[in-house]
């Protein structure tokens, strides 16, 4: 499903760019509970590039796992690009990756407001100490649909960024 976001040879593109660079990659999955490292593990040899991940849905796990400040929790709401930023360097920090992606939004069918609607999806990713690429995402369909299309983006965004340095 969504193969046209993301697809399995993209995967293994992914993986291979990370290998032969001696990368490695972990995530902080809200909304996604865990669906973007399940598609990572899915490729045979994903060990070497792969240590772990967080699966934060709650805002005590941001905080308590990810040093999500309690304020920007309070003020800003867990789907911003605040949260998002801080949970990029929580994850990046607690596994020693060189990479990371952070996803916090709300795949429904309940949870919207008219300020964040349903299908709302805050997805960064950290390449470096000082560079975060953060993007708010509006995502159409069920709940499973919009935890798909924000997981194989996050992996398409990173895959991007990759690419785009490679041919520099």
């Amino acid at each position: 499903m969504y193969e046209s976001i993301f697809s399995n040879e993209d995967m293994i593109k992914l993986q291979n760019i990370l290998k032969k660079q001696n990368k490695t990659i972990t995530c902080a999955e809200s909304c996604t509970g865990g669906l973007v490292s399940y598609l990572i593990t899915q490729v045979s040899g994903s060990s070497e590039i792969f240590n772990g991940s967080i699966v934060s849905y709650s805002n005590e796990v941001k905080n308590n796992e990810l040093n999500v400040e309690k304020l920007i929790l309070k003020n800003h709401g867990a789907v911003s690009f605040e949260v998002v930023k801080q949970m990029l360097s929580g994850v990046r920090e607690k596994f020693a990756a060189n990479y990371a992606i952070a996803i916090s939004g709300i795949a429904g069918p309940n949870g919207g407001s008219k300020e964040k609607p349903v299908g709302t999806v805050i997805i960064g990713i950290h390449v470096d100490a000082d560079q975060y690429l953060i993007e708010e995402y509006h995502f159409k369909g069920t709940r499973n649909e919009v935890q798909i299309q924000a997981a194989k983006s996050s992996l398409k965004k990173l895959l991007n960024f990759l690419t785009k340095s490679i041919d520099k």
